[in-house]
């Protein structure tokens, strides 16, 4: 595509400004980078959206379609449907059978978008200014197209990995993680799984160069509440006193107002004492007095008002939808709401439901647990093997830049392994600002200066991790 050609030109000239003081200049491969931005364009094109028209098992083909033409056996790929969607499972035999498989993980579908609601047609790949527009440039199409490159440079320079490599994406990781399941439970003999949706780079918010980069070692478990009030409502000119949706409003304030209890683990310790020193001002003080020190009101208040950093802190619950009512002259005789919980590790569903029945304090609420898709797992173990990989590789993409752990505020394929057995890492090769970030909201993009950047950390890391 011209524009990929472009575009990747573009990148070029910025790679030396995004990588900083460097060390010699590195083997260029404009293949891949090429390979990357064009595959990733023709993937946010297909509408891979959970319900009618659901272009998931779409990508898949354009995923494997990509892989067998880099060298992959058809015999080696997998592409299973599962209600609407489909997963996908490639693997590249190593030398030694006697090694457990590393696994490149990722996922295909995205979150839904309105074209109404951008300017852009989010399902239309635009190339502008720098950044790739659309829905999944960042959450993830670009990583793990990305990856699918890398493979294939891999295979282009005569790469002979001694354990299986196996690269796979399932097809339902932002709604109901159905395939993300089957997915751990087929590799529950993996090594260990490089999870491409998670962990990545920071830029400064003036200056565009990296700031730091983490890899992901836990995750916060995801959770959904129902409320709901009922009464026998009646004809809108007879008010009564009980009213569900006043009565579900006046639960939900009480709710907003409510902070869960700020604490730490070792992880987000890690994260807060490293990063307090690319974070100015008051926030890097609120950071680093948060660390040592998780009861500290003026820290909490400050990391608190920002969206940034008040889910690095804590469990976190905020109203996601709302319904009442059921005509417009008629008092509503029922109204729901659901709650979307992010749960510190460490706190059952069951207790997090408690408390919030606690705070909601109105008998009339009724709460149901109605999460699908979630589990909650303990972090992943800090493995030599895996700090040594990702230390090398950012060392010879972005020589100097700290590289330290953290833990991800959302939830991931990830979670599925941990509940196998298998430790999995967020290691995404992306570089991001924190201010540009807007997956799963509205004009989503990603700056592709950092392509070429990425095509040599998968390169590293990859290697490193199944020689």
């Amino acid at each position: 595509m011209r524009i990929a050609i472009t575009a990747m030109a573009m990148a070029a000239t910025m790679t030396a400004t995004m990588a900083g003081a460097a060390h010699a200049a590195p083997v260029e491969h404009p293949q891949a980078d090429s390979q990357a931005l064009d595959l990733a364009e023709k993937a946010i094109a297909l509408r891979s959206v959970i319900g009618p028209g659901n272009q998931t098992p779409q990508v898949a083909t354009l995923y494997k379609a990509a892989l067998v033409a880099g060298g992959f056996s058809d015999q080696n790929i997998t592409i299973t449907p599962v209600d609407d969607t489909a997963y996908l499972i490639a693997r590249w035999p190593g030398s030694d059978p006697s090694l457990k498989p590393l696994v490149i993980s990722g996922h295909m579908d995205v979150v839904e978008a309105k074209p109404s609601d951008w300017q852009r047609d989010p399902f239309k790949p635009v190339v502008e200014n720098g950044y790739l527009f659309g829905r999944g440039a960042t959450d993830m199409k670009l990583d793990g197209t990305l990856a699918i490159a890398a493979l294939n440079e891999l295979r282009r320079e005569g790469y002979k990995p001694r354990r299986d490599i196996i690269i796979e994406f399932s097809g339902d990781e932002e709604t109901t993680m159905k395939t993300s399941a089957i997915i751990a439970g087929k590799l529950s003999n993996a090594d260990l799984v490089l999870n491409i949706d998670g962990g990545g780079g920071v830029l400064d918010e003036h200056t565009g160069k990296p700031d730091y980069f983490t890899w992901k070692g836990a995750e916060k478990s995801y959770a959904d509440f129902e409320m709901t009030v009922t009464n026998p409502g009646g004809h809108s000119s007879e008010p009564r006193a009980e009213n569900a949706i006043d009565q579900l409003a006046a639960a939900l304030l009480r709710i907003q107002h409510y902070q869960f209890k700020p604490e730490l683990n070792d992880l987000t310790r890690s994260y807060f004492l490293n990063a307090a020193k690319w974070e100015p001002g008051k926030i890097g003080i609120a950071m680093r007095a948060f660390a040592a020190n998780p009861a500290d009101r003026k820290a909490i208040a400050t990391l608190t008002a920002d969206p940034s950093m008040i889910g690095k802190i804590g469990t976190t619950c905020v109203v996601t939808m709302i319904n009442g009512g059921h005509a417009l002259n008629a008092l509503p005789q029922r109204a729901t709401a659901n709650i979307n919980c992010r749960i510190f590790p460490g706190h059952p569903r069951a207790a997090i439901m408690a408390e919030l029945e606690k705070v909601a304090a109105d008998p009339n609420v009724h709460f149901a647990d109605v999460t699908t898709g979630s589990v909650a797992t303990d972090a992943s173990p800090m493995r030599q093997d895996l700090i040594s990989a990702v230390d090398k590789a950012m060392n010879e993409t972005y020589p100097g830049v700290p590289v330290f752990p953290s833990m991800s505020s959302g939830a991931s394929d990830s979670m599925w392994f941990r509940n196998a057995h298998v430790p999995s890492y967020g290691v995404s090769a992306l570089f991001i600002k924190e201010s540009e970030n807007f997956s799963h909201g509205l004009n989503e993009r990603t700056p592709i200066a950092g392509i070429p950047l990425a095509i040599d950390y998968y390169l590293s890391l990859f290697t490193s991790l199944s020689h």
